[in-house]
Order: C-alpha cells, then structure tokens, then sequence
C-alpha cells in the first residue's frame, strides 16, 4: 500500500483575488463529495482544505505572490479515473477564473509515498531521481553498513550502501572508467582493489591475465549478497576467495596498507574503490576527508614509480569537492601528477569524475 501525491501548480503573471478564486472552485469539490475547511492565513493568500471518501486529500492555496498550488492526495486502491478527472475539471475551471492571467500550468507525476520498496533516490548535487525499482532482492544491516539489492527494470540489480547507489548491473562504465577507460594493460601486473565489495573491478582485471590481484574488502555481506545477485557484475569471482591469480582479504585495508608499507610490497595499479570524494568542503570538520587522505597516501607509498593509482571522484558538478580533493593531491608525502575524465554511469543519471594518479 502507499499514498500517491499529485501537484498541479497554477504560474500568474499578477496576483488574483483569493476568496472568489477559491469560491469559484468549490461545486468541483461538491461534485466529487468532498467538504471543505477555510483556514485563516493572517492575509498571505487563502488555504482551504477537502477531505471526501476513501481518505481523500486535496490542499487548495492561492498564493498572494501570484501563485495557485493544489496537492491531492490518495492511496493506490482509490479510482484513479475519476482522480483524473477532478485534476482535469480544476484545471480548466481554474483556466475560466483566471482568464488571461496564467503564465504557465504544471501537473507533475504522483509521488508515491510510504510504499514498501522505495523508489527515490538523490543525486550527489540533490536532485531527486524517480528509479523504476519495483523490488528489494536483498537487505542486511552488517557491522558497517545498510546494505541493499533493489531491482530495477531499466538498470539491472543495483547495489545500495547506506541509502546511496553504488553501482548496478548496467553500469559497466563505471568498473571501465576506473580501471583507466581501457588504456592500460593489466597482464603480468601485481593490482590491489581496495574496496570493490562487488566484484565487478576484479573480474574484469582478472580477465586481462594479471600475476595476482588483491582485493580488500572490510565487508562479507556485501560480498554475499553481490554474488547471489550481481552476477550480471561479478560472474563467479566471488564464489571463491582465491584464484589462480586473486586473492579477497576480508579485512580493514588501513592496517594491510600500513603492513604494505612496512614491507616495502609495491603494486603496478592501485584502484580505490572505498567512496566517492566527500560532498562537504569542511575537511577539518569531516572525518571521511581524513580517512580518504590517509589512504591516499598510503596507496601512494605501495605504488612502484611507474605505476598508477585510479579512483572515482564524484559528480561534475561538485566542483568545490572536487577541487578540495585536487588540492590534497598537492600535499601528499611525495609530489605526484594527475589527470581526470567525465564519464555517464548510466544507474546514477549524472556525469562521474574519475582520477588517475602518478608519481613524478
């Protein structure tokens, strides 16, 4: 069960007169059994509220600014037909009342509110996307995360990590694009994956006939519940947590990195796949900024001097973040070069940054 909200919006080019507005509006409401309640506003405009059968809700406001908002609400067992037709009555008896003052009409799609499998989901730069997600196929809370598997009909199986998109079957884009967009060449190489919980980083490299790839990953649940239901990502590789040339250590990569470092063990590529570039700018204030630094520049010091380190920055249009990030590139135990590239993650319907990274 949910609620479907529906908005339609009413742009004047003046003000209108709010009470025969409302007035001419109510035999619609009467028409459809619905009653009504005046509220007082303090003179900013009229409110007036209607309530009718099936626990239908329509909020009707003139604005004084010169605006008309009506918000209807319903649950999805109400007759969706004559719902329709209230929309469409008021919408042209509000065309009759206010004669050539409209600028612009606007009805937008129902909002469905509380319903078991959510559909909404944030952009990185806020802007809410409506995905076709019509099932959870997995959900488990580990000792670090929300952790959850929503079908979509569009996009495949998406992975979801404490309510933000990750990466979905069709987002091979993704797993290309921070591996090098398909410049590099991976056979006879020594990789270390940080992250990457999915899989689909690691089958791809392994395809490519490395000498070994190692892969960190702090949380078993993402990947048990990544090779049940995104294969379409990981194939088999995760049915096992060693290969003829990988190995998944299930573990904190900080302390493995450190231990990396003591060891003197140097990669070719190093791939961070941990979490995008934070979206605040308060570095001193924000512990992910700490923690992606000190990875960054432990992943710097395991990698050999021709080597190259790639990650995912975040959405083009957080250009502040982003530059944030580039500045700590500057500030790293030793200097280091850097180039960038957009690319579209179709799942995330937004365009990506992605970095790769070199010592001089």
């Amino acid at each position: 069960m949910a609620l479907r909200h529906y908005t339609l919006d009413v742009s004047l080019s003046t003000p209108v007169d709010c009470t025969s507005t409302v007035h001419g509006l109510l035999s619609i409401f009467h028409e459809q059994e619905m009653t009504e309640t005046l509220h007082d506003t303090e003179g900013h405009g009229c409110l007036a509220t209607f309530v009718g059968k099936n626990g239908r809700v329509v909020m009707l406001r003139v604005h004084s600014q010169g605006l008309v908002t009506i918000d209807l609400q319903y649950y999805d067992d109400d007759n969706i037909v004559q719902l329709d037709n209230l929309l469409n009555a008021l919408e042209k008896r509000l065309k009759v009342l206010l004669h050539g003052n409209i600028t612009r009409i606007k009805r937008l799609p129902p909002l469905r509110r509380g319903a078991q499998v959510d559909r909404y989901w944030p952009t990185a730069d806020g802007r809410l996307i409506e995905y076709d997600i019509d099932r959870v196929v997995y959900e488990e809370d580990s000792p670090y995360q929300n952790i959850k598997i929503l079908h979509s009909q569009q996009f495949g199986n998406i992975l979801v990590l404490n309510g933000d998109i990750n990466l979905a079957e069709s987002d091979l884009a993704y797993t290309q694009a921070i591996m090098g967009s398909g410049k590099e060449n991976y056979a006879g190489k020594e990789v270390l994956i940080l992250g990457g919980g999915d899989g689909g980083i690691l089958a791809e490299v392994v395809k490519q006939k490395p000498k070994m790839v190692t892969m960190v990953e702090i949380d078993q649940k993402v990947i048990d519940g990544c090779k049940m239901h995104m294969r379409k990502t990981c194939g088999n590789i995760l049915d096992n947590l060693k290969g003829d040339c990988y190995q998944i250590l299930v573990e904190d990569c900080v302390p493995v990195l450190k231990k990396y470092v003591h060891d003197g063990k140097t990669f070719d590529y190093v791939i961070n796949d941990l979490t995008a570039v934070p979206i605040s700018t308060e570095p001193e204030e924000d512990s992910t900024w700490e923690f992606l630094r000190l990875i960054l520049d432990l992943s710097i010091k395991v990698l050999r001097s021709t080597g190259k380190y790639f990650t995912q920055g975040n959405s083009v249009n957080l250009t502040e973040a982003l530059s944030l990030y580039e500045e700590q590139l500057g500030k790293l135990s030793c200097p280091v070069g850097f180039s960038k590239e957009v690319v579209c993650v179709p799942s995330y319907l937004e365009l990506w940054v992605f970095y790769t990274v070199w010592k001089k």
